[in-house]
């Protein structure tokens, strides 16, 4: 598995119920190969603009993404789990897209308060 990928993982939700759900493949985590993460869900009002993505059947990288219809990629909803926890790939967004997200959710983490 490779940053970027969309994988099928197991997810602690809100509710404290873990659930297989797809996510984004943020990045690999030092030593112990686990994975930063975010929930994908396919409740696009959820989206927080200039922080999310939502991708859907007219993007360029949404066949390659393995999603079934259009879907919010949510920053909001980090985990980090290790590497068994995670099913597979079902696919990858495009690498412009990633960076995207990477840099808003750095500006995010060092936005002054």
């Amino acid at each position: 598995m490779k940053e970027a990928s969309i994988v099928k993982a197991a997810i602690p939700q809100a509710d404290g119920k873990v659930k297989l759900r797809p996510a984004l493949l943020l990045r690999k985590l030092h030593k112990f190969d686990d994975f930063l993460l975010c929930g994908i869900s396919s409740k696009t009002e959820h989206y927080i603009d200039g922080f999310d993505e939502i991708i859907d059947e007219n993007d360029s990288d949404f066949k390659e993404s393995g999603l079934l219809q259009t879907s919010l990629i949510r920053l909001g909803f980090l985990a980090a789990l290790p590497q068994n926890s995670i099913l597979g790939s079902i696919g990858v967004i495009s690498s412009e897209r990633h960076k995207r997200l990477l840099h808003n959710l750095s500006n995010y983490l060092l936005k002054e308060k």
